[in-house]
């Protein structure tokens, strides 16, 4: 059922998922925006991880001006890879916290880029905190312009088994955030990324959502 896929354009496998992505016209592509865990494009030096990042943008010790240069960056690439860009969401959901978030309205603005995922997630969830502060940013963010209403998928995202339950979720323009994959490895993030596959592979899906009259779109046909 995945309608659209987001792309690092700093991560090491950029190349090869530009091919894949080629092979696959109809799914669209947007860019994973990335400023922790990956080597910037640009000069500046970004913290490894985001608990060391959020610190640091809190404490105004990470120049703005910087980030914008390393994500404009980002959009670029992928643009000069030859694919057209629908969408734009962050690793990690940094690009909510509040001055990245104006720099990125900022950028889709300049290229024409239609969506930008906020995060409101909802459900069940073993991190609770953390999810109602995210939640909180990105109510604040959706005020900014076109996005989504709600997410899911979040709160489970690298262990998710089963789709239908959060389709009870789904309220106005929501977004399923998932993370599949098959035979990943090397990242340390504990993820099922074979499970996930198998979550959204599942034949009940179709039927359930027909059910319940939820439409699959991806992020191009969202705002008509």
């Amino acid at each position: 059922i995945v309608t659209a896929c987001s792309i690092v354009a700093n991560g090491a496998a950029f190349e090869d998922a530009v091919t894949r992505l080629r092979d696959v016209p109809s799914l669209e592509v947007g860019v994973h925006l990335t400023l922790v865990e990956e080597r910037p494009l640009t000069a500046m030096r970004f913290p490894r991880k985001y608990t060391s990042f959020v610190p640091l943008y809190l404490s105004r010790l990470i120049s703005i001006a910087a980030i914008e240069r390393e994500l404009r960056a980002q959009i670029e690439r992928v643009l000069g890879s030859g694919l057209c860009i629908t969408h734009l969401n962050g690793h990690q959901h940094l690009h909510l916290l509040p001055r990245i978030f104006r720099v990125v309205r900022a950028l889709a603005a300049e290229y024409a880029i239609p969506y930008v995922r906020i995060v409101d997630d909802h459900g069940v969830t073993a991190r609770p905190f953390s999810m109602r502060a995210l939640s909180m940013l990105g109510r604040r963010a959706r005020q900014a312009g076109l996005t989504n209403d709600r997410t899911i998928g979040v709160a489970t995202a690298g262990h998710l088994e089963d789709v239908v339950p959060l389709l009870d979720h789904v309220q106005g323009v929501t977004e399923l955030v998932t993370h599949p994959g098959i035979g990943v490895g090397g990242y340390a993030w504990g993820y099922d990324w074979d499970r996930e596959t198998r979550a959204l592979s599942d034949p009940r899906l179709r039927e359930e959502l027909a059910r319940r009259a939820i439409r699959l779109a991806a992020p191009s046909l969202v705002f008509i």
